[in-house]
């Protein structure tokens, strides 16, 4: 039953016999997180007195942690949690509720329910008990944005007109529609585009648009007024708009145009985009623009998608302002790179920060020219760490709503293991400590 409170799973005598390893990540992370304000949060997702009784809060939430903690798929951590004794311990999970545990599709499920504002309370209850430590702090904020990329494969052209073949030929087949293409004929001409060479694979692009346009027009025409909104065939008008809006870019493609503004490369990720960073490798990525800021330890204070390629300059004002109200105070120090250089950005910066530091040396005293260029390298460094090591690298789940509970599920993670780092370097105060309950 779904309960603002919750009873300890594990008697003293189970604790003592297999959680022996007092450092474990897992156990220190147990004791930081508030999970009685989590829950309170939570709670009125659910209603007390409809439907079954829902699964435990407690255990749900902790699932959705300890999944990214150790970087595991819905799949993974539901195994994982039957045979690993610290997990169980963390995710507070009896012996007898094993043997007739939770199916991976409701941990999505669960996702969903909560949505981006139930995974933002998640994370926003976790930092702010780190906060309220002192284990975080504020004196210096770190600016910079980078890709988190889309789980897709790189775009085709004519690949794309393909796949929009196939979500028109699902959509009839839940209608009971006769397809009307030659789906013979497409399927051909799709194995001699793919065993073309790199020279001939241009003109088939032509060609499948050739098919593509009376298709679409027939389709257009076939799927069901949006009044009909009861019905399955109300997906298709969003479908309609989405391949339209693929077929004129397919046309600006031929007619030799480079530069297509909100190209479509995946039929399924459609917020995803193209992104440049100036990179040599990869030159190009797919997915949203990933706005971040840290503090001088390397926490984890601001994380912010963006649908395309923001220009910087009009993300730093906002980022720093919700750096400011995350941590209820002003940094003495800002740093970011030339990409969020402009006068507007220094006159919106308040006055009481000492130092502002916008990717050159003029913008701060001598005195503090190495510290900001040794603050900027320590961005590059933990954006590296949090792509590589804490799951930023990419997001798995669709849209961009799902890359913001992706990101916000991978910060709280990535604060917590923060924590231990410097928990088992002796890097945390004793009176932080003493707040979190692990010291006295």
């Amino acid at each position: 039953m779904i309960q603002a409170t919750f009873d300890e799973a594990h008697s003293p005598a189970w604790i003592k016999a297999h959680i022996i390893d007092s450092m474990n990540e897992l156990v220190l992370v147990r004791q930081v997180i508030p999970w009685p304000r989590i829950i309170a949060q939570l709670v009125s997702s659910y209603a007390p007195h409809r439907g079954r009784f829902g699964t435990s809060l407690r255990m749900m939430v902790a699932l959705l942690i300890v999944a990214k903690l150790r970087r595991l798929s819905d799949r993974e951590v539901i195994q994982q949690v039957k045979e690993n004794r610290y997990i169980q311990y963390f995710c507070n999970v009896p012996d007898a509720g094993l043997l007739t545990f939770l199916d991976p599709s409701v941990l999505s499920k669960f996702r969903t329910r909560l949505g981006e504002k139930g995974i933002a309370k998640i994370e926003t209850e976790v930092f702010e008990r780190l906060r309220q430590a002192g284990v975080i702090q504020g004196d210096t904020s770190l600016i910079d944005s980078t890709v988190l990329d889309n789980n897709l494969i790189y775009p085709n052209d004519v690949q794309l007109l393909y796949k929009a073949f196939g979500k028109m030929a699902a959509w009839a087949q839940r209608q009971d529609r006769p397809l009307w293409w030659e789906a013979d004929h497409l399927k051909k001409r799709w194995r001699a585009f793919g065993l073309a060479s790199k020279s001939e694979r241009p003109t088939y692009l032509a060609e499948f648009y050739l098919l593509f346009v009376p298709a679409l027009e027939t389709f257009a025409e076939t799927v069901p007024a949006p009044e009909g909104a009861e019905k399955e065939g109300a997906s298709a008008p969003p479908l309609v708009a989405l391949l339209q809006q693929l077929g004129e870019q397919t046309q600006q493609k031929l007619a030799g145009e480079q530069h297509i503004k909100d190209r479509i490369v995946s039929l399924d990720e459609v917020d995803a985009r193209p992104i440049k960073k100036g990179k040599s490798y990869p030159a190009c990525e797919f997915g949203t623009t990933l706005q971040m800021s840290f503090n001088r330890q390397g926490f984890l204070i601001t994380t912010e998608n963006f649908i395309g390629t923001p220009n910087d300059t009009t993300l730093y004002g906002d980022t720093l302002d919700l750096f400011r109200k995350r941590l209820h105070g002003d940094p003495d120090t800002v740093v970011t790179d030339r990409g969020a250089r402009s006068q507007a950005n220094f006159t919106r910066t308040p006055d009481v920060i000492d130092h502002v530091f916008l990717g050159r040396s003029e913008d701060v005293a001598e005195a503090q020219r190495d510290f900001c260029r040794r603050a900027r390298s320590a961005t590059e460094g933990f954006i590296a760490v949090a792509k590589h090591r804490r799951g930023f690298g990419r997001s798995l789940y669709r849209r961009l709503s799902g890359d913001r509970i992706w990101s916000l599920l991978c910060q709280t993670a990535y604060n917590l293991k923060k924590f231990v780092q410097q928990y088992r370097a002796e890097q945390v105060a004793e009176s932080s400590l003493v707040k979190l309950g692990l010291l006295g």
